[in-house]
């Protein structure tokens, strides 16, 4: 049989009749589609789909059904144009896949909204087709429902009629079948217009404040119009819909005119969300809606190509939301999230490269990799962009657009477009970060007085030296430097000569936009530190950075980095703050529970912070910078684990004159641990977990999320973890997070550990298709960092490598446990020694 379905049968339309039964919890279909047959016997894609009949221009044919390739297979009559009519019933599932239901509840009654989520390969569990992204056809979408009066329905595009009880919507552009949507069920929703007249709406349960609306509906009008103006290509759809579902597996999905998302990532109180709450809304939103053109208006020919669409919309995020608000300096957001996400995970051998072949539907999800195919990619791109400009990304895009709009193209396609545009091999030097995984260590140096830089790939824990080699925009402050290194050794000339030049330290990588890190040889690195001091922000990220990830190779020590940590503590921006406190969080590993070695590591804490929540105090002023709103989190965390005592009765006196839905958003979560912590009760918990199934309000569910599994108490970390397979108090989608808080809670991690191993087969049925399922093994090896713990992993996942979509992962995962439990070993009692001088 041909490798993908689109070469035997290639749809050209299809009429979609969808007959939802929520009370039976059934579906009933019947989908007609035009096309053209390129032999006798074909295939459509269908999962869960109980086929009644299949015709073919009119007369039936015989058709067998193979479940576990995903199939229907048909024999026609003979190869060429042909209209295929299948009947078929299929079963309304809570798997948050194919067309489901989510549940919410007003007033304590349980209601539900029924909503769709295809990609990558579900929209066979909602209708049969040729279920791949290069299959783009047109859609005529009817839809009848169990309609109870006052309810909305909304799909793709605009409802054009409405005749016994049937709702039929307008005929779509040709597009892929994985981005089709649509949902009804009792919503609020608020619409505007944006300056070409597309009709921007957001749409969410009655459950949400009507100003919970507002946010979501500024920004994706204002971001439409950004990017019609940046692509210079129109959004070709008449609407652009919203939808908050109270349910739903990823963060969001770019279904073209009605884009989902997890409540979370939507609807949000405007007069109390925290700032980079808000900045983290804006950035999803304006993800998807870059998605409207690159990747729904031109789409991936193939799931190996996914990083295209979205390394792509990870970059968009960042520059559309710059360009709405400047003042957010949005960038330094990409700096300490995607940056070094990035640089963490491509450190491990056997990472995923950003391009990877694919073609086991089980697999697809697997390169859904948010580090590589998000964070490296996005990377990739801003590297790219910072080589080729605006001028000519705008105009490579545009010509991008034009040449491949209602079809689909190759990343190829794309580095053609820009080069182009711009005049440079983009391809050449692309090809060298896209095909092969991990990046460089440049190591700079002086030899025999000479300045000389090497690459060699980076690795932390074990790793297989097999002479890659990439093509790094060096972005040096010497002008000695090529713009690219391509070569493994490159000398620069006299070190004595350039320095005299140049007047200041040598530096590599200055913006820290290229994927790469830096070691500098003894003599260049105490030039730079005497510098440091009068770094900018992003210099001193970056300077820890480097610093963190050698450390966590063994190239260096993290007791080398303590006193750097007391040096950068009182800096005011946000990115530093972000920097240190992270940093310095990851030396707990050194350290175990209520040890003096654990006692002196809160002290340092308390001296990181005591200055800065001295000056910045619980919650925000009037007036106050947004460096000051987004780095405050981190002081109160770090106040809070170095038991500063002014922070402790602050955070209590707040909790016991103030409800929690009133509490500013900023200090709610850490007031709500404080709580937990220093003055547990039963009733305490009961109250929090009350709150918890009451509120909508994302902001106040999350704070509690973060604050409950906080409990030391092991009766209540056990109600917590019988919580786990209660839908009506945690949802499936919000699991992992209370899992993740129980399992880094000394008291609840063997809990936690337990409950993993006892109900794995429970979480597979649960959340199995999930693209995010593998990050529960990732959660765990984040954890983990003794030698019994590592062998119980080993021992519980090992068995499971052959499973499709695992098997990376877990091999992945038992080498960064193994890497920090040697870690551990070699480096404890340099960094405890390092902390004691710095007290």
């Amino acid at each position: 049989m041909a490798k993908h379905l689109y070469e035997t049968f290639q749809p050209a339309h299809y009429d979609l009749f969808i007959d939802v039964d929520r009370g039976t919890k059934t579906i009933t279909g019947k989908t007609t589609i035009q096309g053209e047959a390129k032999a006798a016997n074909i295939a459509l894609n269908q999962k869960y789909l109980k086929i009644s009949s299949v015709q073919a221009d009119g007369q039936t044919v015989t058709f067998t059904v193979d479940d576990q390739a995903e199939t229907v297979n048909i024999t026609l009559p003979q190869a060429g144009a042909v209209t295929l009519t299948l009947d078929y019933t299929a079963p309304l599932t809570d798997t948050m896949m194919g067309i489901y239901p989510s549940y919410y509840e007003i007033n304590g009654e349980k209601q539900l909204l029924i909503g769709t989520q295809f990609e990558s390969t579900a929209a066979r569990q909602a209708f049969p087709g040729v279920d791949e992204p290069e299959a783009k056809a047109t859609f005529s979408l009817a839809l009848k429902f169990d309609e109870q009066p006052g309810e909305t329905v909304i799909a793709n595009m605009p409802e054009v009629k409405v005749e016994a009880g049937v709702h039929y919507f307008d005929t779509t552009m040709r597009m892929s079948t994985y981005l089709v949507a649509f949902a009804f069920g009792d919503m609020q929703k608020k619409l505007t217009k944006t300056k070409s007249g597309v009709e921007i709406g957001v749409f969410a349960t009655k459950a949400h404040q009507p100003k919970e609306l507002d946010f979501a509906l500024d920004i994706a009008k204002r971001a439409i119009e950004f990017y019609e103006d940046f692509y210079e290509t129109p959004y070709p759809l008449p609407h652009s819909y919203q939808l908050a579902l109270p349910d739903f597996s990823a963060g969001a999905m770019e279904n073209w005119g009605l884009v989902t998302y997890r409540e979370a990532y939507l609807t949000l109180d405007p007069d109390n969300t925290s700032l980079r709450m808000k900045q983290l809304v804006a950035t999803v939103i304006t993800h998807e809606l870059a998605h409207q053109w690159f990747g729904d208006l031109v789409t991936m020919k193939w799931w190996d190509d996914l990083w295209l669409n979205e390394s792509f919309a990870n970059m968009m995020e960042y520059l559309s939301v710059d360009a709405m608000e400047p003042n957010w300096h949005i960038w330094e957001m990409f700096q300490t999230s995607e940056a070094s996400a990035a640089l963490q995970r491509d450190a491990t051998d056997g990472v995923q490269s950003v391009h990877v072949a694919v073609e086991d539907p089980a697999d697809i999800d697997s390169v859904f990799d948010g580090a590589i195919v998000y964070a490296k990619g996005s990377r990739l791109l801003v590297m790219v962009r910072a080589l080729i400009g605006d001028d000519n990304l705008r105009k490579g895009l545009k010509a991008y657009f034009d040449a491949h709009k209602f079809g689909n193209a190759k990343g190829a396609d794309l580095w053609a477009a820009l080069g182009e545009a711009s005049g440079i091999d983009v391809g050449a030097i692309m090809t060298s970060w896209l095909e092969q995984p991990g990046y460089p260590l440049v190591t700079a140096k002086i030899v025999d007085g000479q300045l000389q830089l090497s690459q060699q790939q980076f690795f932390i824990g074990e790793g297989k030296e097999v002479g890659r080699q990439w093509q790094i925009p060096l972005e040096s402050n010497y002008a000695a430097a090529p713009q690219i290194m391509s070569e493994k050794t490159v000398t620069l000339g006299d070190y004595k000569t350039l320095r005299a030049e140049a007047g200041k330290a040598f530096r590599l990588n200055v913006g820290n936009n290229s994927h790469f890190i830096v070691k500098y040889d003894d003599t260049l690195m105490a030039d730079l530190l005497s510098e440091a001091a009068d770094f900018d922000a992003i210099s001193k990220l970056q300077l820890l950075q480097d610093m963190r990830l050698q450390a966590e190779a063994g190239v260096i020590s993290y007791a080398d980095i303590v006193p750097l940590l007391k040096t950068f503590k009182d800096d005011t921006s946000n990115i530093v703050i972000t920097a240190v406190m992270q940093t310095a969080g990851r030396l707990q590993k050194f350290t175990t529970p209520d040890s003096e070695e654990d006692k002196q590591l809160r002290a340092f804490f308390k001296l990181l912070s005591a200055g800065q929540y001295a000056r910045l105090g619980l919650t925000p002023k009037a007036g106050e910078s947004n460096d000051d709103q987004i780095g405050r989190p981190y002081i109160l965390d770090g106040a809070a684990f170095g038991h500063n005592a002014d922070f402790e009765a602050d955070a209590h006196a707040l909790y016991t004159s103030t409800d929690i839905a009133a509490m500013s958003a900023d200090a709610r979560p850490y007031v709500l641990k404080n709580e937990a912590k220093q003055h547990p009760s039963q009733a305490l918990f009961d109250h929090f977990i009350a709150e918890y199934r009451k509120t909508a309000d994302p902001s106040v569910k999350e704070a509690l999320m973060y604050a409950t599994p906080a409990f030391k108490d092991e009766a209540i970390l056990k109600q917590i973890v019988t919580y786990f397979e209660d839908a009506d108090t945690i949802k499936p989608q919000d699991l992992r997070s209370w899992f993740r808080g129980v399992l880094a809670n000394p008291q609840g991690e063997q809990l936690a550990w337990d409950w993993l191993r006892n109900e794995w087969d429970w979480l597979n049925k649960t959340v199995g298709g999930d693209m995010e399922f593998t990050t529960y093994i990732t959660v765990v090896a984040s954890r983990f960092d003794t030698a019994k713990r590592l062998a119980e992993f080993k021992a519980f996942f090992e068995p499971k490598l052959e499973v499709p979509g695992l098997g990376r992962e877990i091999q992945m995962d038992t080498k960064v446990i193994a890497t920090r439990v040697a870690l551990i070993e070699d480096q404890k009692d340099q960094v405890n020694a390092a902390i004691a001088k710095a007290l």
